[in-house]
């Protein structure tokens, strides 16, 4: 009882002092910020796109008696020049790992994203927990949490939760080498950072292994003396005995090791730090932490250690699958390709097939384009692909049938044992269609022509938009769960596939009309009404989407584009 009594004071007088902070800021004007507090003045003079280090160092620690048990807090944002690439999320962590190093020097690093929070208060217990609990360290590299979602909308109408792919996929990987990377909820430790290998793969012992030379670790992770000493400390497990006296004398080292031009020459993005060469830099960076012959461990706490937020509408639920999609396929590609890793170094072959899996997301696409495009063109050309279903039923029709039905049958087992419902199973079905046939196919054309030198990666963060969530993953607005769209060229194939579909069966069945009345045999079958109708019923929100209005319709440009693409196909078709 009287710790409730303590727990409501601390939570009272928490919210009041939120208040007031939101309070002072929206009544607060811009100059009489400037004038009252001159370190604003960075912040105000700064261009987003070409500014230097800004380092803040709002809470101090060891200068505080009665904030020990608060952590220090420090602000950072790095600099940012036309003249360098910043390397996306990639090249941030980079940065915030050396700063850290040389202000604070902690063993084990937290990564969450700005729109996660800690729900599990005692997170940081697990995670430490699972860091050191194994015999040997080379278990647990890092401590990934599962991601879910506070504002997850029912029965996930845009599949995005992930929750079948963690709970069948992930926990797979965590019986291998260990759950893959996420980019948030993930505690690593340092030296797997700076790409030190574990002790069980050297030759020596840890402790007369000792730590790099000064000169090896200048190469690789630059000049900086404050740096390169945190990092033996770390390296070597001889952490600095007296602690940093005051932050603030450490801003100026801080500064030089965020600068654009300090990785230069470095192994910072390549063998060091979160890699370098994907917009899916946290896979990307797990493949090279298992590749070392790290494992990792997954920490699935009740309640959940983080909760963030899913992005809810067509456009943002395509822009995120697109940019992963051009991640992965970018992998694909690259000299961190898993089979090649699988064979040069030590990624075991399962794990390796295990990010196939993850990392052929894009492959999938213009296969998939062509199935979809195989049944609406017998139609449209007045042929048959699939055995024809007559009065004596022809065996061949079994195959193809058999095949539907059994991977959506198993599909359907997997949500039912994952306790979703029959409709979460559903819209995540329909959204894999509209997924591959838009964001994945675009992911595709993107990197092919970045290969070919003929355009670049660019990195879209994802909106997330904001609703007044009911705590239940409802929101007060109308109709959270409908489908939106915009003008991005995202929506195009999806678009087209669904108007050719329509147009398809309208087609064909006139045709089947004619052919009866005229008592002429042969064109299509029931087999490909069934495909362009199952593809109907998965593009449904573009169906409707081609008659609706406001953001929930496809706007004229889309419409247009769309169009000029049907006419094309149409006119191949004859």
């Amino acid at each position: 009882m009287e710790d409730d009594q303590e727990f409501s004071r601390e939570w009272t007088y928490i919210k009041n002092e939120y208040e007031k902070l939101v309070d002072r800021i929206e009544n607060t004007e811009v100059s009489s910020l400037v004038q009252s507090d001159n370190e604003l003045a960075d912040f105000f003079s700064a261009d987003r796109k070409n500014h230097p280090t800004i380092i803040k160092v709002m809470w101090d620690n060891s200068k505080s008696k009665t904030g020990e048990e608060f952590p220090s807090l420090i602000y950072v944002s790095r600099e940012k020049s036309p003249k360098f690439h910043h390397h996306f999320k990639a090249g941030a962590m980079n940065v915030l790992t050396r700063v850290s190093a040389v202000l604070t020097n902690a063993p084990i690093m937290l990564n969450v994203d700005c729109d996660m929070f800690a729900n599990n208060p005692q997170v940081i217990l697990h995670a430490i927990c699972l860091l050191l609990g194994f015999d040997d360290e080379v278990h647990s590299g890092f401590v990934q949490a599962p991601q879910i979602f506070y504002n997850a909308l029912k029965d996930d109408p845009f599949g995005n939760q992930t929750e079948v792919m963690y709970k069948k996929l992930g926990y797979g990987f965590a019986g291998i080498q260990g759950i893959y990377y996420n980019g948030t909820g993930c505690f690593h430790r340092r030296k797997v950072i700076y790409a030190v290998p574990p002790d069980c793969t050297t030759d020596k012992p840890s402790k007369a292994k000792g730590s790099p030379s000064w000169e090896e670790l200048k190469v690789k992770l630059g000049s900086q003396k404050e740096l390169i000493e945190s990092a033996r400390s770390i390296i070597s497990g001889d952490m600095l005995s007296v602690p940093i006296a005051d932050l603030s004398s450490r801003i100026e080292v801080a500064n030089e090791v965020s600068a654009c031009s300090y990785e230069a020459s470095t192994c910072w993005g390549q063998e060091i730090g979160c890699v370098y060469g994907s917009t899916t830099e946290d896979i990307l960076t797990g493949q090279r932490i298992h590749a070392a012959g790290w494992k990792s461990a997954l920490m699935n706490t009740n309640p959940p250690a983080f909760l963030g937020s899913a992005p809810t509408g067509g456009p943002a639920s395509l822009t995120q699958y697109k940019r992963w999609a051009t991640g992965l396929f970018e992998i694909l590609l690259s000299r961190n390709n898993p089979i090649l890793l699988s064979l040069r170094k030590r990624l075991q072959f399962r794990q390796c097939l295990a990010y196939l899996v993850i990392d052929v997301w894009p492959l999938r696409a213009p296969f998939e384009l062509c199935y979809s495009l195989l049944g609406l063109y017998c139609l449209l050309a007045n042929h048959s692909f699939l055995p024809k279903v007559t009065t004596s039923w022809e065996p061949g029709f079994s195959i193809p049938l058999a095949l539907f039905l059994s991977y959506n049958i198993y599909n359907f087992m997997e949500y039912m044992d994952c306790r979703l419902s029959a409709r979460a199973w559903w819209n995540n079905q329909r959204m894999q269609r509209i997924i591959s046939s838009s964001a994945w196919l675009l992911a595709f054309l993107t990197v092919i022509l970045k290969t070919l030198g003929l355009s670049e990666t660019v990195f879209e963060v994802t909106r997330k938009d904001k609703s007044a969530s009911n705590g239940d993953g409802s929101t007060n607005e109308a109709d959270p769960g409908r489908f939106t769209f915009d003008s991005s060229p995202v929506f195009i194939p999806a678009a087209a596939l669904a108007i050719l579909n329509v147009v398809a069966i309208a087609v064909g069945a006139w045709r089947v009309v004619a052919s009866a009345v005229e008592g002429r045999p042969g064109g299509p079958g029931v087999g490909e009404f069934v495909c362009c109708s199952w593809l109907v019923l998965c593009l449904w929100p573009f169906v409707t989407g081609l008659v609706g209005k406001g953001s929930y319709g496809i706007p004229w440009s889309v419409k247009l584009k769309a169009g000029l693409l049907v006419a094309a196909f149409v006119h191949f078709c004859r």
